[in-house]
């Protein structure tokens, strides 16, 4: 152990740690969990801080050797290095104060180590005077959160959105030739082409990618320059502006300083925004996935109208049995990030006065639901849609559906073509045979009306 110095005095960290004493309080308050900030957070933070002791060094705030210790050591981390260093529960001060001195005592020792000091050396480089200059836990945290969220869009969601709907478009132009039997209220409907019903899901994740651009502007406006409460105590009007334009040079983000800091720092509205985004894409996934796990269903006492890919054994005690893992596995995905985002609405009311209290697990609850939504999209993509396969079980039965009726209503009138419907039922009859009987429409003229192929659009009667 040695012996580190915060505001309240020493206390014994180990040897070979890189943080200190606030950091050691932490550890011993908040024993909670083993949730930690994912190292896209690390990495966003310590750019801030990174690029922050550059602009102190411009500005003259920061000696140059100072600068460039400090600024070296966040590159480091940003770049993968120490992340276990960063051991602060997520369940912590509401502020992410924790988290935030955690940061600064790493970057502050490696810095110190650099310069050939020894750790814990405050007179060399301070953690709060020196890597802490001109921000507070209060603008940073909240805008390392944004970070690190724009970045995992970037790296991770979105690639994966695209692939899917990709995946999706390709079925849908494979599969238009098959015409089957649409549903509404889980009962039959008119025809429908498969290669439709898979349209319709390309369009819905086509949309979610749209939603994410939303989701992405409202992330771009960050709380830096803030400080404190909002009035930019201790900090230089030019400081936030200078820092998120070297960000944005270094990431290709489009980070702009927020035009009133007062709500950017009571309130996680851009957090709250873009986890309803992620909802509303879980939300999406949940309709594709279970349409495509119901259809596949059987082999032969389900609807059985896909095949998925075999991936696994689906039984221990059931010889052949496979099931539909890969949606599943989505579904849970789905269901993890919908719960996230109470979280985070719950987390978003905590505003009090000029600070939100519940940074940390909000900012932690976003950052999973972007990942996990950006994974499960890819596998779910790669595992399961670009091997799933049309069955002839859609086809035969769309002869004998009973809404084909739907297309002698402007011929016979919506009362007679309902007794066709009924007499069909009752007989066991196809619409075509119980029309033969009850209405003297000919034969061939019948056929051409009740084509399943031709009620399914004009840009399909083409094909």
């Amino acid at each position: 152990m040695r012996i580190e110095r915060d505001s309240m005095g020493e206390l014994a960290v180990p040897a070979d740690a890189y943080y200190g004493a606030s950091t050691a309080r932490a550890l011993e308050n908040f024993p909670v969990s083993d949730l930690r900030f994912p190292p896209v957070f690390i990495e966003a933070l310590c750019l801030i801080k990174s690029c922050g002791a550059r602009v102190n060094q411009e500005l003259g705030l920061l000696e140059n050797e100072l600068a460039n210790a400090i600024a070296e050591a966040c590159d480091r981390i940003s770049a993968g290095e120490f992340h276990d260093q960063f051991v602060v529960d997520i369940f912590q001060t509401g502020s992410g104060t924790s988290t935030n001195m955690n940061a600064n005592e790493v970057i502050a020792n490696l810095a110190i180590e650099s310069l050939g000091g020894k750790r814990g050396d405050r007179h060399l480089i301070h953690p709060n005077d020196h890597v802490n200059l001109g921000t507070s836990s209060n603008d940073v945290i909240p805008t390392a959160i944004h970070i690190a969220a724009l970045l995992e869009i970037d790296r991770t969601l979105r690639p994966a959105l695209i692939e899917l709907k990709e995946a999706l478009s390709q079925k849908a132009d494979l599969f238009m030739p098959v015409v089957k039997t649409g549903r509404t209220h889980l009962q039959d409907a008119v025809p429908i082409r498969l290669g439709q019903e898979f349209l319709g899901y390309a369009g819905q994740i086509e949309r979610a990618l749209l939603k994410l651009q939303y989701a992405e502007s409202t992330l771009a406006e960050v709380a830096l320059g803030g400080t404190a409460v909002g009035t930019g105590i201790n900090t230089t009007r030019s400081f936030s502006g200078r820092v998120l334009a070297q960000i944005n040079k270094r990431t290709a983000l489009v980070l702009t300083e927020t035009d009133n800091h007062f709500q950017a720092q009571s309130t996680i509205d851009g957090i709250v925004t873009a986890s309803g985004v992620m909802k509303a894409i879980a939300v999406s996934l949940l309709k594709i996935l279970n349409d495509i796990r119901f259809l596949a269903s059987g082999p032969r006492a389900g609807y059985g109208e896909l095949k998925l890919p075999s991936v696994q054994p689906g039984s221990s005690i059931m010889p052949g049995k496979v099931n539909p893992v890969i949606a599943e596995s989505t579904a849970m995905v789905c269901a993890q990030v919908v719960g996230n985002d109470a979280a985070i609405t719950l987390a978003g009311q905590s505003g009090n006065f000029e600070l939100n209290v519940m940074l940390p697990v909000a900012g932690y609850n976003l950052l999973q639901s972007i990942t996990l939504l950006g994974r499960s999209s890819q596998n779910f993509a790669r595992r399961c849609v670009k091997g799933t396969e049309a069955t002839d079980r859609g086809p035969k039965s769309v002869s004998f559906g009973l809404s084909l009726c739907t297309a002698l209503v402007p011929v016979i009138g919506y009362d007679q073509a309902c007794q066709v419907s009924k007499h069909a039922e009752s007989t066991g009859r196809s619409i075509l045979e119980a029309a033969l009987e009850l209405t003297d429409i000919d034969e061939s003229e019948l056929v051409k009306i009740l084509d399943p192929a031709a009620m399914t659009g004009e840009e399909s009667r083409d094909l």
